[in-house]
Parts: structure tokens; sequence; C-alpha cells
């Protein structure tokens, strides 16, 4: 029978480094919390109204990365990569304590964030996980992109397609199955850009702290970075690692297949929004059913144990 009980943290993780877009120093501290607590953000260099809750309610200004705000004004940004270690680890309940707006960009993928609480090491908790299981088609679309999430029992596919007028990149999709791929090679993908992007990503005011040692830079059928591509596939698995972390801020683990071209934080936002204004649209799975599904199955043991 796979382990269903809610998980955190063993002992107090800390990291620092950069943030991507502010190039502001941030210490960051990763503490174990409570059950049913969920993940929530601290802004230690706040001293009033400095919580902050991860769910997608309190997503503002997605643009090249996810951002929180709370009622107050507090701040949060670039939590995808933290989310999505959380995510893919199993961690239900954490305090994450932070100096400053932005979350450190490290080398631009998650494995940092990974290894650390592998470091530590996870402690189960005497309390059942909440599943969302989806029970209808939601969809939503933006010209030529979308994104759309649709039943499945007891796992995550996310299915996505990333369309880009370069001769490198071009147009890619990849399948990811949460409960039988490796989730190592996702972990390790870094943020990408296009060279010609830069200059107005910068007018912007983001990628302030960007460089060749936190994401991979493309310019035409080149790739600046030295070391090349960690993997073949890493341009659309980053934007999977993504995905994966934006799905955390549902507050629960979720069972459905996710399909989307061209998506990316602010539309997977728009998706959990609309998936959740609706209570037709999804319930809570009984792990009760669950344990019963495994005890019933002899094949490949499912995602659950997340």
């Amino acid at each position: 029978m796979k382990n269903i009980s809610q998980k955190t943290l063993r002992d107090k993780i800390e990291i620092d480094g950069i943030g991507l877009h502010n190039g502001v120093k941030v210490n960051l501290s990763i503490k174990p919390a409570k059950p049913n607590s969920g993940i929530v953000f601290k802004r230690i260099d706040i001293e009033n109204n400095n919580i902050i809750h991860a769910n997608f309610k309190n997503v503002v200004e997605p643009i090249l990365c996810t951002k929180l705000k709370n009622d107050s004004g507090a701040s949060v940004s670039t939590i995808e990569h933290l989310m999505a270690a959380f995510y893919g680890e199993g961690i239900d309940n954490a305090l994450v304590e932070i100096d400053a707006p932005e979350i450190p960009i490290l080398d631009g993928s998650a494995i940092d964030f990974v290894d650390a609480i592998k470091g530590v090491g996870i402690e189960e908790q005497n309390v059942k996980k909440k599943f969302i299981k989806v029970l209808k088609k939601v969809e939503v679309k933006d010209g030529s992109k979308f994104i759309s999430i649709e039943p499945l029992n007891y796992d995550l596919i996310i299915d996505f397609e990333i369309v880009f007028n370069n001769p490198l990149i071009r147009k890619r999709r990849k399948e990811f199955k949460l409960s039988s791929d490796n989730l190592s090679e996702i972990y390790n993908s870094r943020t990408f850009c296009l060279y010609e992007d830069i200059d107005n990503i910068k007018r912007m005011g983001l990628a302030k702290g960007g460089s060749l040692e936190n994401a991979i830079v493309v310019q035409g059928d080149k790739i600046l970075n030295e070391d090349g591509l960690r993997n073949r596939h890493e341009f659309v698995y980053h934007k999977i690692l993504d995905c994966m972390g934006d799905i955390m801020l549902s507050g629960n683990r979720i069972f459905g297949h996710i399909k989307t071209s061209q998506g990316g934080h602010a539309l997977t936002n728009k998706l959990l929004k609309k998936f959740f204004s609706e209570k037709s649209n999804w319930c809570y799975e009984n792990f009760e059913n669950i344990e019963k599904q495994n005890q019933n199955s002899y094949e490949k043991p499912l995602a659950i144990n997340v």
C-alpha cells in the first residue's frame, strides 16, 4: 500500500543566492511545519503582515515568474521552482522564511532545492493527504495558446508543447507522467530566453540578476552557455517544471491530465481560477478509495506516494 500521509522536512534548510529579476541578495530558510498548514512564505524583512500563503488566489503579475501578494501588499516572487521541488518530493507543509521579495534563482532549475530537501530528509506526519480529483474537462484559450485539465485516475500527466520562432528551439512537445517518468531531468532543467529578448526584458525592470550561470540563452541556432544543454529536452522540461510548481498552488495534489500549448505562468493561473470556480469541476478524493485501489492493483505503483 502506498504512503498517503502528509509530509514535511526533518530539519531546517538554509539557502542563499540572488533574485533573477531584482538582482538582490537573499537568504532563505525552509522550516518544518505542522500538518494541514500548507506552504507558507514569511517575509522576515517586514515587521508586520508578512505572511503570504502559497495559493493560486494570491497570484499577481505572473509575467516571466509567479508572484504572490497578501492583502497588505507583501509579496514574494519566482516561487515556481521551489514549489515544483515541494510537489515532486511530496512536501505538503513548510514555512519558507525569506529576507527579500524574491526566491533565489540559484542555477535556474529546481535541483538545488531538491538536493537540499533530500539532504535533511522528509518526515511523515500522522495526517492523511488530500487529493483533488478532476470531474470534468476545463479549458482556457488565449488565441493560439491553450491549457486544459481533464479527469485521470490516481496520477498527474502534464503534456506540454512549446512553439518558438527560433531555428534551434522551434516546436517541441513532451508528456510527463508523475507515477513513472524520471523527475531528475525535470528538476535539472533551467530557465531560458532568447538573446534578442533580453533588452526588452530588462526594459521591463526584470532579469537584473540574470546571467549564463542561471539561465540558458539562445542566439539564433546557438546556445551561448559553454556547457550547452543538460538534456535534449531541457527547454520543454523546464516548462513542465514551471507548470508543476504553479499547480502546487492549488493547495493539494491534483489527479488529472493537463494539456497545454505555449502555456506559462499566467495561463496556468487562469486555469486554476476557472477550475476551482465551479464545485462541479472537482472533488476531494477519498483516501480510503485510494488505499483500496492500491491493494487491488498489480500495476506499477501510482503517483500517490507524493
